[in-house]
């Protein structure tokens, strides 16, 4: 590739990188002012879980007429320079259900209400949010959450790092370079995982719409990047759990530790879902293992099985989820130490989990990319 190419290529992916991290600020004519971004939400039949956050930016740039080179990089600056509001009163409003939460010192809001009227038969939501204090009518926006349809037969809860996509996620400028300037080669998503997961969602009679569920140690400055990874590779469109600020109380000067916010998270999807049981995915790198195998011994009626992608190249952690192996197998339930999503998508369609099919898929999607490494 000549030399022009690659820079005419490399220009190319930094439009497309910076449009995605200005994303969030666009539609608002450089005003400035107060906003209310709200994250995707899970609910059920009766209740919904969202989050989000009210922030200041400034407004400046709107007389930068067609310049759109420009326009994302006044709107990345002015996402540099955001300000949490601490204490604003955010209104949430569901059809004839509203109710009223505040933000905690980092401008963050959890909203865990009862709804009046149950959602109708469609998977995706919207609601109002607006601001009561400080008032700003300029700040109302919508949000979405997601209920899994009736005849959903398990839900699948996923780890991101390490497990969806590769060592680095948190690193915004290397995932953004992967992303954009690498293109199909950028080893950003693990292969076989699309096909896995639309494995997951589409289920063993291919029409059961799994709801996938995912969570990731990442800040929540990347939740638009990770967004834009998945649809990109077709991974089902869910819920994005950040476990940041998973956690935090108010009144509490640091967050709890990590793991306690991925047993928190995990329990309370189960909780929205009593009459549903799950699969749970992660990878043997961090407490993926423990974490699951605590939430298993819980509960051990509510997992079907639990898939950990082997990362660590370490006899003593094998032996180590091992053991927890066969406490899960004592449970009832299959702990999978997998090399790779191929592994994962054979033990799942002998376990009447996934479709045949989809193990195909998986295994050509792995052919193409050894293909394509070598």
């Amino acid at each position: 590739m000549s030399f022009y190419r690659r820079l005419h290529r490399h220009a190319r992916a930094l439009r497309r990188g910076l449009r995605i991290l200005a994303a969030p600020v666009k539609g608002d004519n450089r005003r400035g002012g107060l906003f209310i971004q709200a994250y995707r939400g899970y609910g059920s039949r009766n209740r919904l879980f969202l989050m989000g956050r009210v922030f200041s930016q400034p407004g400046f740039g709107a007389s930068l007429g067609e310049d759109l080179l420009r326009q994302d990089l006044i709107d990345l600056v002015r996402r540099l320079m955001r300000k949490p509001i601490t204490g604003a009163q955010v209104r949430i409003k569901y059809k004839n259900t509203d109710t009223v939460v505040h933000t905690d010192r980092h401008g963050f809001f959890r909203v865990d209400m009862e709804l009046g009227i149950m959602p109708s038969d469609v998977s995706w939501h919207e609601m109002q949010l607006s601001l009561d204090s400080p008032v700003d009518e300029r700040a109302a926006t919508t949000g979405e959450f997601f209920t899994p349809p009736d005849h959903a037969r398990y839900g699948v809860i996923s780890d991101i790092d390490d497990t969806v996509v590769y060592t680095g996620v948190a690193n915004t400028a290397r995932m953004m370079w992967r992303l954009f300037a690498q293109g199909a080669d950028s080893r950003v998503v693990y292969a076989g995982v699309p096909a896995l997961y639309q494995g997951f969602h589409a289920g063993r009679d291919h029409h059961e719409g799994n709801p996938l569920f995912y969570v990731s140690r990442a800040p929540w400055s990347i939740y638009q990047v990770l967004a834009e990874v998945f649809r990109r590779n077709q991974i089902p469109h869910g819920p994005i759990l950040i476990l940041r600020e998973w956690g935090m109380k108010r009144g509490s000067p640091l967050p709890r530790r990590a793991k306690d916010h991925k047993r928190d998270a995990i329990r309370h999807i189960l909780g929205m879902y009593p009459d549903m049981r799950f699969i749970l995915i992660g990878d043997s790198g961090q407490r993926d293992p423990e974490v699951y195998s605590r939430i298993l011994r819980e509960d051990p009626d509510r997992i079907l099985g639990i898939y950990i992608r082997d990362v660590s190249n370490c006899d003593k952690r094998s032996e180590a989820i091992d053991r927890l192996a066969r406490e899960a197998g004592e449970a009832g339930c299959d702990l999978i130490l997998a090399a790779d999503n191929l592994a994962m998508a054979e033990h799942a369609a002998s376990a009447g989990l996934i479709a045949d099919s989809a193990v195909q898929a998986v295994r050509e999607e792995l052919e193409r990319s050894y293909e394509s490494a070598s």
